[in-house]
């Protein structure tokens, strides 16, 4: 398989002792959330790699066939029974934990690699990082849902992931209901998850930048 192309930001005072893999949303790139990193204020200790994957351009049935970057194609909208080609979605699961096996080729435990995902690339995040065969620092699942919840066969070592869902209160994209499905539907896989609003639309807010930073450092302490 070829790798992914990424964005890639390392630690400016040591060497990656930790990564954080991060998805865009449908039609972004991994470009998107880079001007993020600097705005977390991390202490210059932990030492993290950020890894910014671009999404493959394909087409895209909601928005008329257009070619656009996209994990996967969204054949309709339809609220919580949005549709879409799972087949994709896996493909695009399958790239991601080859870029976590990367991470781990260059010397970074599985157990201090954490995986987040805005939108599109957070349902794509929420399949990689409960499959994924070896233990993962957390998840950060960022206005986005959780389409494959039923289809899913957990790896046990990762039903006690740490799992962070940042939602907007306003979002006309992916509404806040489809964050609390995902929620509920975390409870009935015997998974646990915090959960924060904010009174924001499909976007990234300041305090959530805030919360995003500290809940980092916890999660890679």
């Amino acid at each position: 398989m070829n790798l992914l192309s990424c964005e890639i930001i390392e630690p400016q005072a040591k060497r990656a002792d930790a990564a954080v893999i991060w998805l865009h949303g449908l039609g972004g790139s991994g470009h998107d959330f880079v001007p993020i990193v600097p705005e977390l204020k991390l202490p210059e200790a932990m030492a993290v790699r950020f890894v910014f994957p671009h999404a493959p351009v394909i087409p895209v049935t909601i928005n008329g066939g257009m070619m656009m970057p996209a994990w996967y194609d969204i054949l309709a909208m339809g609220g919580a029974n949005r549709q879409l080609d799972h087949s994709q979605l896996m493909g695009s699961a399958e790239a991601i934990g080859a870029l976590i096996d990367r991470e781990r080729s260059k010397g970074i435990a599985s157990s201090r690699i954490v995986l987040a995902g805005f939108s599109q690339g957070g349902a794509v995040a929420y399949q990689v990082a409960f499959t994924y065969p070896d233990s993962l620092a957390g998840l950060m699942a960022m206005s986005t849902y959780f389409p494959t919840h039923k289809t899913i066969e957990l790896a046990t070592v990762n039903t006690s992931l740490p799992v962070h869902i940042f939602h907007g209160k306003h979002d006309p994209v992916v509404p806040e209901s489809m964050g609390l499905d995902a929620l509920a539907a975390l409870k009935a896989l015997g998974c646990e998850a915090e959960y924060q609003s904010y009174p924001m639309e499909h976007e990234v807010h300041p305090l959530q930048i805030r919360d995003i930073s500290t809940w980092l450092q916890k999660v890679l302490n």
